[in-house]
């Protein structure tokens, strides 16, 4: 089971502002591809604060988010971010999320792609807190968040859901309808991170041209 491997493992939980971060991963993307280098990028997206943040403190922390994220990415993912659609931007960062955060990933398949598979589509905030809580039994660290810090994990959470195209505003899971390129990209993956989205298990096959 998924709880008892990760038994040990306290999750990263620096998910709280910023949702998606597509428009942020479209300008560090092809500094990285430029440098090859993460600990440049990083100082290359701070020091000529590339992403326009109002503060030095506020363009370092935010710089190194969207750095967690790009650096979960192969270097071919990273190239097809850039030349990518909003639609295909959407889902490869909603992949890396998952890929980045474990709390993020198993929200996605155990209860999005769960419930879009049995047919049950709707997903308010109370399917995360149930989904935190049983969680938390087997990583207290959860059971000792601040509420106004659950609450951000929470809000964000659905904010990239629905950045990535696969939650509506009024709450029902929508099916992810992927190119080709990502979904072939996505099923390549060992385990497939096609398990992170609402999709059937032939999404690669069934993907649009």
């Amino acid at each position: 089971m998924i709880e008892q491997h990760a038994a040990a493992r306290r999750y990263a939980l620096s998910f709280t502002s910023g949702a998606l971060l597509m428009r942020e991963a479209a300008i560090v993307a092809p500094v990285y591809l430029h440098e090859h280098d993460w600990t440049r990028v990083r100082a290359v997206v701070a020091g000529e604060n590339l992403l326009q943040a109002r503060t030095v403190a506020s363009g370092l922390r935010l710089a190194r988010e969207v750095i967690q994220r790009l650096a979960v990415l192969t270097d071919d993912e990273i190239n097809l971010l850039i030349q990518a659609t909003s639609t295909e931007r959407g889902h490869l960062l909603w992949a890396a999320a998952c890929r980045r955060y474990d709390l993020v990933g198993e929200f996605a398949e155990e209860i999005v792609r769960e419930r879009f598979l049995l047919l049950k589509p709707s997903l308010d905030h109370n399917d995360f807190d149930s989904f935190v809580r049983s969680k938390s039994l087997w990583h207290s660290a959860l059971s000792e968040l601040k509420d106004s810090t659950l609450r951000k994990l929470r809000s964000n959470l659905f904010r990239m859901l629905k950045e990535a195209g696969l939650l509506s505003n009024s709450g029902l899971i929508q099916p992810a309808v992927m190119s080709q390129r990502v979904a072939s990209v996505l099923a390549a993956r060992i385990p497939s991170d096609l398990r992170f989205f609402p999709t059937a298990h032939d999404a690669a096959e069934r993907a649009q041209p």
